[in-house]
């Protein structure tokens, strides 16, 4: 068992990596962070698929939250989630990220489109699963409401 001097050392040099990774990357607009949860989910199984990169397309073109919002902005939000992704610790910097960006109100309006996301293909695997449970965490989504943002997610996606 590791001594209380080495996990000292380890946290320390954690959160100094942490604060380095942070001060490297952009900061986000509220439309940047929306955008980037959503991407975050569509890349969270490894396969971006067509229909999810449509779903945000769609949602970024005709959402009102994102009337003033550039699109060409998503491209380079999508290659600091990639980088993110690829770093140990770019989990919790990019919620740190989306936290600093984005007030409380909009915490389910986030889930939401992340929601939609991860619905458009119509089949939800694992990691997309594991990625809607960290985004409901780290947003700090009432159960109650997300159990009614993933219904209507669900409703909005089903086939006949």
């Amino acid at each position: 068992m590791p001594d209380a001097e080495a996990i000292h050392i380890v946290r320390r040099d954690m959160d100094f990596r942490m604060r380095t990774l942070a001060d490297t990357l952009p900061s986000l607009s509220p439309q940047d962070a929306l955008v980037a949860i959503m991407i975050a989910v569509s890349f969270s199984d490894e396969t971006v698929r067509t229909v999810e990169l449509i779903a945000i397309e769609r949602i970024v073109t005709h959402l009102p939250i994102f009337a003033n919002y550039d699109g060409d902005r998503i491209r380079p939000i999508a290659q600091t989630i990639i980088d993110l992704f690829e770093e140990d610790e770019g989990l919790d910097a990019l919620f740190g990220l989306i936290r600093a960006a984005l007030e409380e109100r909009l915490h389910e309006t986030a889930y939401a489109l992340a929601c939609d996301v991860a619905a458009a293909d119509g089949t939800l695997g694992q990691p997309e699963l594991r990625m809607l449970e960290e985004i409901r965490n780290e947003l700090d989504i009432d159960r109650l409401h997300a159990a009614a943002i993933e219904r209507g997610a669900r409703a909005r996606h089903m086939l006949v």
